[in-house]
């Protein structure tokens, strides 16, 4: 009920787009010249099919000298206390997505992860929260993994640093479960998996995580994060330079017929280790 909620009240926010924009006599092509984006890219905002960022919103604002009023709905309906305000677009942007490529040098991408292993790193990060506000943040990650669900489901490739693998997150029975369930998402077709060896050397020296996010009709965006703060970057050429970093990622990675093996072997020594404990 609460997603609906949000939904609708999107569209009030495209509803008034639309209302301002024709009262300042711009076409929807017209305004996105003015803020930086196409005209088809307006026309989902004010259709509720996309959301804007926040930079967006700002210049809208500009634009169409509505004092501030684009930016302050924006920012109260992107709020969800379940995440971090720096990541609450990033979760919007993932629905809309064709095409995830992820970059994880320490934890299971959120895509990816059990409800175990969520609830271990929440509790890791937060040892004095109570069970209500861990169990919310679970049920939130989790959420986020029913866009591979869809029929239409993004493609999603995943690189993992193989500490990710060596990283007992939640005692060896979680890591079991946990990577049996990407073993199974990537014998699904799920996700396209790589591990990144230890022994790639420099190449695995990325500090924090990297996400790109493809779109069918917007350029594409990059996510990078560190434990405390993440940041969301669409200028094309600092996102060219992380699809740069990505590609040698990519290219330092087991092939993931070798990375999926690794991935169940890993599994299997944890499975052992919990049943003789």
């Amino acid at each position: 009920m609460a997603n609906a909620g949000r939904h609708r009240s999107w569209e009030h926010f495209g509803e008034e787009l639309k209302h301002h924009r024709e009262v300042a006599g711009l076409t929807q092509e017209a305004l996105g010249r003015l803020v930086f984006v196409s005209g088809g890219y307006i026309g989902q905002f004010e259709q509720a099919i996309r959301k804007p960022q926040l930079d967006i919103a700002q210049r809208i604002d500009a634009a169409l000298q509505t004092d501030g009023f684009f930016e302050r709905t924006w920012r109260k309906l992107i709020k969800d206390s379940r995440y971090a305000d720096y990541f609450a677009p990033v979760v919007e942007l993932e629905r809309l997505a064709t095409k995830i490529c992820e970059f994880a040098p320490t934890v299971v991408p959120g895509l990816l992860q059990t409800a175990e292993y969520a609830r271990a790193l929440t509790i890791a990060r937060n040892p004095f929260a109570e069970d209500e506000h861990v169990e919310e943040k679970v049920v939130a990650r989790l959420e986020r993994a029913h866009i591979l669900q869809r029929t239409t489901r993004p493609v999603l490739w995943a690189i993992l640093h193989e500490q990710v693998l060596r990283i007992p997150v939640g005692g060896t029975a979680c890591m079991a479960t946990q990577l049996e369930h990407i073993a199974r998402l990537a014998r699904g077709r799920a996700v396209l998996l790589q591990i990144l060896p230890t022994s790639a050397g420099a190449f695995s020296l990325m500090d924090g995580t990297l996400t790109l996010m493809d779109f069918e009709d917007a350029p594409p965006t990059a996510y990078t994060e560190t434990s405390l703060s993440g940041t969301l970057l669409d200028d094309p050429a600092v996102v060219k330079g992380a699809q740069a970093a990505y590609d040698l990622l990519r290219a330092a990675a087991l092939s993931p017929e070798v990375s999926l093996a690794l991935v169940e072997s890993a599994a299997e020594d944890y499975r052992k280790c919990a049943s003789t404990t």
